[in-house]
């Protein structure tokens, strides 16, 4: 399977993906164009602070830009969405562990602190798990398409099993009469001996 999959368009999952990529970019928005308001300098590390954590022109430009993607990719839906949470949650997580080593140091040019580093890992798992929710699991329920695609030959079997049950009964033979008694319309009549 690969992560390029499409889900079928009424899926349930589309939606998940879709108003998590939403409220996830938006967050990010938010604190961006807070941060522009404020008209910080772009590579300032003097340690000013927006909505509780430490920010300059450079940290509100990636968050407008990263919460601008996340919302083109809620516009998109489907498996770009998921794919997209997914990769964009997993830069957030290295983000975090990265500038936990770089802390109080030159090389610090966003000038993350300590709760920067704690909303990155938390927006990163929140957006990672949008991303594989209904997709990363060992026990995907079997209407799932990617437990289908996984599990194509058992899929098989069970979808043959469910249209033999729902098939409907055999007609009744044809003998000029319809099984309600009455004679068809397009049916001739024999002439009687």
């Amino acid at each position: 399977m690969h992560l390029s999959d499409e889900l079928p368009v009424d899926h349930e999952l589309a939606r998940v993906y879709r108003y998590g990529a939403a409220l996830c970019g938006l967050i990010l928005l938010v604190f961006g164009s807070l941060g522009f308001a404020d008209r910080l300098s772009p590579f300032n590390t003097g340690g000013q602070h927006l909505a509780g954590m430490s920010t300059n022109g450079v940290l509100s430009l990636i968050s407008v830009v990263v919460g601008l993607a996340l919302i083109g990719g809620a516009i998109v839906g489907g498996n770009f969405a998921s794919t997209l949470n997914m990769a964009v949650g997993a830069l957030f997580l290295l983000s975090g562990f990265a500038h936990i080593f770089i802390l109080d140091r030159p090389a610090n040019v966003l000038d993350f602190g300590m709760t920067n580093v704690m909303f990155s890992f938390v927006m990163g798992l929140l957006i990672l798990t949008f991303g594989m929710y209904g997709r990363v699991s060992s026990k995907l329920s079997h209407d799932n398409p990617y437990w289908r695609r996984r599990h194509a030959r058992e899929a098989a079997r069970e979808s043959l099993a469910r249209r033999r049950t729902q098939a409907p009964a055999p007609l009744p033979a044809a003998t000029g009469r319809t099984a309600l008694g009455s004679t068809p319309a397009t049916a001739r009549t024999l002439p009687q001996e």
